[in-house]
C-alpha cells in the first residue's frame, strides 16, 4: 500500500527558472510537443534504455509499410509461439493479419509480433533489418531494433526518440485507432479470444489517448509511450522509461497531463483549431 501511495502522490521540484515542474520517479520522460518538436519537459530523455514491448510500435510501422491484404488468413506456426512468454495465439491456428495486427498492438502479444515479421516483404530475416532502416529514415539517432517483440533488451531507444516515434505512428490511421481500443474479440479458426488491452489509461476515460504502447521485461522497467490530447485540444507525446512499477508508469503520465493541462495557456499559447505534426 505504501508503494502504491508513492507512486499516485505527484511531486514537483523547482527548475533553473524558479517553476515548479514534474517531479518523476521513473528513470527517463519527457513531454513532447509534436506541432513543433519542441520538447516541453524532460528528465534523462536522451538515455538510451531497454524499451520491451514499445517495439512493436516500430513493427507495426514496418510491416504496414508493404501496404499488406489484411484479410489475407495466415498459420500461426510453433516458432512464433515457442518461448514467447505473452500469448494468446497457438500453433496451427488460422486467423487474418487484421487480427494479428490487433494482437500485437491491444494484447501486446510477442507470437503476434513475430507473425507480423515472418510474413511480411523479405520474412523474418530481414525483419528487423528494415525496423532499423525505418530507425534512420526518421532520425531516432539513439533507436537499434534486436527482434520485432521487444523480448530482446537490445532493444534501444530514448524517450525522445520514442516521442517521436509515437507522434509518427499515431498519425497513421491503421495503427491509432488499434491503440485506442480499450478491448477486442479475435476470431481464429477455432476461437473467439477476447482480449484487453495492456494500456490501463484507456479505461479510466480521464486521459484522451490518441496512441499508445507499453513495455515491461526486467532490463527495461515499466515502460510507456503515449500520444495524449489535452482539454485544449492540444496533442503532446508523454513517454516514461523504467518506471518502479505498472501502476507507477500510468500515474507519473497522468501527473504529467495534469500538469499539462493547468500549464496549456503558457506552454501553448491559444487553442489549435487544428494542429499538425512534425514526425
Amino acid at each position: 500500500m505504501a508503494a502504491l501511495k508513492e507512486a499516485m502522490t505527484p511531486r514537483y521540484k523547482t527548475d533553473a527558472n524558479g517553476e515548479l515542474v514534474p517531479d518523476i520517479r521513473a528513470a527517463a520522460a519527457i513531454v513532447f510537443n509534436p506541432a513543433n518538436g519542441e520538447v516541453l519537459w524532460q528528465e534523462n530523455a536522451q538515455d538510451k534504455r531497454s524499451i520491451a514491448s514499445i517495439t512493436k510500435v516500430m513493427t507495426a510501422v514496418v510491416f504496414l509499410e508493404d501496404s499488406p491484404d489484411l484479410s489475407r488468413e495466415v498459420t500461426v506456426e510453433r516458432s512464433d509461439v515457442y518461448a514467447a512468454s505473452t500469448t494468446f495465439l497457438r500453433a496451427n491456428e488460422r486467423l487474418t493479419l487484421d487480427n494479428v495486427l490487433h494482437l500485437t498492438l491491444i494484447a501486446s502479444d510477442n507470437a503476434a509480433a513475430r507473425v507480423l515479421a515472418r510474413v511480411s516483404h523479405g520474412g523474418a530475416a530481414s525483419f528487423v533489418e528494415r525496423m532499423n532502416e525505418k530507425a534512420v529514415e526518421l532520425g531516432l539517432e539513439s533507436t537499434t531494433f534486436a527482434d520485432p517483440s521487444g523480448l530482446n533488451p537490445a532493444n534501444v531507444s530514448s524517450a525522445y526518440d520514442l516521442s517521436r516515434l509515437i507522434t509518427f505512428a499515431s498519425a497513421d490511421e491503421r495503427i491509432s485507432p488499434i491503440m485506442r481500443m480499450a478491448q477486442y474479440s479475435v476470431a481464429t479458426n477455432r476461437r473467439t479470444i477476447p482480449i484487453h488491452s495492456t494500456n490501463r489509461l484507456l479505461l479510466g476515460g480521464d486521459v484522451d489517448v490518441m496512441g499508445g504502447k507499453t513495455g515491461f521485461i526486467s532490463k527495461a522497467g515499466y515502460c510507456l509511450a503515449t500520444m495524449l490530447r489535452l482539454p485544449q485540444g492540444n496533442q503532446v507525446a508523454v513517454v516514461i522509461l523504467g518506471a518502479r512499477s505498472n501502476t507507477g508508469r500510468f500515474w507519473e503520465t497522468r501527473h504529467l497531463f495534469n500538469w499539462l493541462s493547468d500549464k496549456a495557456g503558457v506552454l501553448f499559447g491559444k487553442t489549435p483549431e487544428k494542429q499538425e505534426l512534425v514526425h
